[in-house]
């Protein structure tokens, strides 16, 4: 099994910047691709930035530009470096690892709370 675990949310202003990351533990061996997804309060979870374990990377278009997702692979580790943030950023933001068996693992989520 794979457990994954979110940190670095919290309240910032439109405009400023936040880290989150995630730790990976448990069979670390079993993931392939990892990534962040949020739900805005009232939304559906959606996709914000992917990256495989090669280092490519896939962003939402409403976050191009302004954020950037990473990989550290010796410490198993993936972070989300957000700039620019907006108010409609808020949402509970996500890590996923996508496992070589097709199956899925997520964290359990940290809070970003953009204030305008």
């Amino acid at each position: 099994q794979v457990q994954l675990v979110e940190s670095g949310g919290g309240l910032v202003q439109a405009g400023g910047s936040l880290r989150i990351s995630c730790a990976a533990s448990g069979s670390i061996f079993m993931i392939n691709n990892m990534g962040w997804y949020r739900q805005a309060p009232g939304k559906q979870r959606e996709l914000v930035a992917t990256i495989t374990n090669g280092g490519n990377t896939n962003y939402a278009d409403s976050v191009k530009g302004r954020f950037t997702i990473s990989r550290n692979n010796a410490k198993n580790r993936v972070y989300l470096q957000m700039n620019g943030l907006k108010p409609e950023d808020t949402a509970v933001y996500s890590c996923n690892a996508a496992l070589f068996s097709g199956l899925d693992a997520w964290g359990q989520g940290t809070l970003v709370t953009v204030s305008s």
